[in-house]
């Protein structure tokens, strides 16, 4: 899968600056959306688009309350405030069919300042939405995941969502081998996704089949412009003592 981030789709070159989007400036993200998911899948081999509308990415501050302070029809009610990413997902959608389209969703995360003051009815709407267009699978943040550095304790849980989406239903959020199995086994998801876990260790799942140690991640090589240093540096088992 080909992940589209939508921070950096950028249209012109005066949307760069802290303006607020005019509904024109929104169709034109959803049209650039349709019209560069078709060469990623059908030009470059993608087998997929995932859309990524968590994290404090641009279609997580309109869906987030906290952050959407629209008053036309992208704000205000939480029907207005997810219909943006909806019509991204709708456009891409019908461009490369439902069967090769994901989204990335973190209704309880609070990057960026990022907020929610109702997380849950705000996932399960959008899980009940996607779920009409029938796209292939719909990835969520833990609720514990509220910080990018931190875990947190919390009674919220994802189960409403994974109740009103019926495709796949993919969790990451501080899992490893056993509590990833567990939850599975549990039918609390189908999928657990692995970031850090994935990025410090490219053999994982051999590791995971033979009970081998994990390769700590290091975060202080985040995102650097180095094209190898934090990306494709990390040792495969055979490289290891």
């Amino acid at each position: 899968m080909c992940l589209i981030p939508f921070q950096c789709l950028r249209v012109r070159k005066e949307l760069y600056l802290d303006n607020k989007f005019t509904t024109n400036d929104i169709s034109s993200r959803v049209l650039l959306a349709r019209y560069i998911s078709a060469p990623i899948v059908l030009r470059y081999g993608f087998d997929g688009v995932k859309i990524h509308g968590a994290h404090g990415y641009l279609l997580d501050q309109f869906i987030k309350d906290h952050v959407n302070d629209r008053t036309d029809q992208y704000g205000g009610s939480l029907e207005n405030r997810c219909k943006f990413a909806l019509e991204v997902v709708k456009a891409v959608a019908n461009e490369i069919g439902v069967d090769r389209v994901g989204i990335r969703l973190s209704p309880f995360a609070t990057y960026l300042d990022s907020s929610d003051s109702n997380p849950t009815a705000l996932g399960v709407y959008m899980a009940e939405s996607l779920d009409k267009y029938g796209i292939l699978y719909c990835h969520m943040v833990e609720p514990r995941m509220k910080l990018a550095k931190e875990s947190f304790e919390c009674a919220e849980t994802l189960l409403p969502m994974r109740k009103a989406f019926k495709g796949a239903f993919t969790v990451t959020g501080g899992y490893e081998k056993e509590d990833g199995n567990k939850v599975i086994a549990e039918n609390y998801v189908d999928l657990i996704a692995f970031g850090h876990l994935f990025l410090a260790n490219p053999d994982l799942p051999k590791r995971f089949e033979l009970d081998a140690p994990l390769t700590k991640h290091n975060r202080s090589t985040y995102c650097l412009s180095d094209p190898v240093v934090g990306y494709i540096d990390y040792p495969f088992l055979q490289y290891t003592v």
